[in-house]
C-alpha cells in the first residue's frame, strides 16, 4: 500500500506539472519552395502584392553574380533575376509599401539598389559604403527608407526616392564584439511609429530606438529585450509583438510588447538529401495573407569568420537551400 500511495502521489505532481512543462508548442514548419540547384544561400526575402516570393542570394566572398529568386505563391520557381549594379552580398529586399519599387541592400557594395522586378535591371538608390555592413530596410510613414548597419551600429534614412542620407541614430548598443559578428540587422517599426526595433545579432538583442512623432528624430537607444539567440530577421505584427529569427537556434522567437517570450516555433530537423528539414539559420522572415515565410540561410560561417557555430557542420551538408513557411499565428 505504501507503494501504491507514493505511485498515486508522484502521477498527481506530474499532472499538475505538465501544462508548464509544455509551455512552448512549436507549431508547424512546412517548406514552401526549394531554390535551383547552385542559388546562392537565401537571405532576404519580401512578398508582392500579388503573393509572389522574392529571396536574394548571399555570397560574401562575391565570385557569383547578384541573384534573386522568384516564387509564385504556390512555392513554384517563376524566375532568376541576375541583378545588374550590385555585388552577390545581397541581404534585405523589401517593396516600398508607397511607390512599389522593390528595394535590396547590397552588403557588398554599400549601396541600397533599385531592382526591376521582372528583368533583375538594378539602378543605385542610395550610396552608403561597404564598410557600414548594409543588411535591412523598413519605411515609415512618410516614405523615408531606413536600413540597418551591421558594422557601423547605424540605422541611416534616406528619402522616397533615394539619394542623398544621413545616419539617422548611432549607438554602441548597434554593434558587437559578439558572435556571428554583426550588429544591427533586422528593423521594423512597431503600429504608430513611436519606436524603431532592431535587432543585434552578436549581442542576442533587441533594441528599441524612440521616434520623435513631430520631428521624426530618433531618441537614445535602449536595450528591448535581451537572450534572443543570433537575433536576426525582424518583424511585428498587428499586436506589437516582435517575431524574431534566432539564427543559432534554428528557431522563431516571439516577445510580446513588455519584452516577454510568448512564443518558440520552430525548429531544426536535420538535413536529409541535401536539404534542410525545419529551420536551418533562418535569417529573415515577411509576413502574407496569414503566413509568415522564412529564409533557411544554412550557412557555414567557418570560411566567413573564421569560428565554428553549432550550425556551421550541419550547414556545410547542405546543397539545395529552402524557403520555410509558418502560420502567422502564436501556438
Amino acid at each position: 500500500m505504501p507503494v501504491l500511495r507514493l505511485a498515486v502521489a508522484l502521477f498527481a505532481c506530474l499532472m499538475v506539472w505538465l501544462p508548464d512543462a509544455a509551455a512552448w508548442d512549436r507549431g508547424s514548419v512546412e517548406r514552401f519552395a526549394t531554390l535551383p540547384p547552385g542559388a546562392l544561400n537565401p537571405e532576404g526575402i519580401a512578398v508582392d502584392r500579388n503573393g509572389d516570393v522574392y529571396v536574394t542570394g548571399f555570397n560574401p566572398t562575391g565570385a557569383a553574380p547578384a541573384q534573386i529568386y522568384v516564387f509564385d505563391d504556390s512555392g513554384a520557381l517563376k524566375r532568376v533575376l541576375t541583378v545588374t549594379n550590385a555585388s552577390s552580398a545581397l541581404l534585405g529586399i523589401a517593396f516600398h509599401p508607397r511607390t512599389g519599387d522593390l528595394l535590396v541592400a547590397d552588403l557588398g557594395a554599400g549601396n541600397v539598389v533599385e531592382v526591376n522586378p521582372l528583368t533583375g535591371a538594378g539602378r543605385v538608390f542610395t550610396t552608403i559604403g561597404a564598410s557600414a555592413g548594409l543588411n535591412a530596410l523598413a519605411f515609415d510613414a512618410a516614405g523615408n527608407v531606413y536600413v540597418s548597419g551591421s558594422f557601423s551600429g547605424a540605422i541611416y534614412r534616406t528619402g522616397e526616392r533615394g539619394g542623398a542620407n544621413a545616419v539617422w541614430v548611432q549607438s554602441d548598443l548597434l554593434k558587437t564584439t559578439g558572435f556571428p559578428p554583426f550588429g544591427a540587422n533586422g528593423i521594423d517599426f512597431n503600429r504608430d511609429e513611436s519606436a524603431l526595433f532592431v535587432a543585434n545579432t552578436g549581442n542576442d538583442t533587441v533594441v528599441r530606438v524612440p521616434k520623435d512623432a513631430g520631428t521624426g528624430a530618433a531618441g537614445t537607444p535602449a536595450v528591448f529585450t535581451n537572450s534572443i539567440n543570433g537575433a536576426d530577421g525582424l518583424i511585428l505584427d498587428q499586436h506589437d509583438n516582435v517575431w524574431v529569427c534566432a539564427n543559432q537556434a534554428d528557431e522563431i522567437v516571439v516577445v510580446d510588447p513588455s519584452g516577454k517570450a510568448i512564443a518558440k516555433i520552430g525548429d531544426f530537423d536535420g538535413v536529409k538529401r541535401g536539404s534542410p528539414q525545419g529551420l536551418l539559420f533562418p535569417a529573415s522572415l515577411a509576413r502574407h495573407h496569414g503566413y509568415i515565410y522564412i529564409t533557411n540561410l544554412s550557412l557555414d560561417l567557418r570560411p566567413v569568420v573564421g569560428q565554428q557555430s553549432v550550425d556551421s557542420q550541419w550547414a556545410a551538408q547542405v546543397t539545395r537551400h529552402t524557403i520555410s513557411r509558418i502560420r502567422a499565428v502564436i501556438p
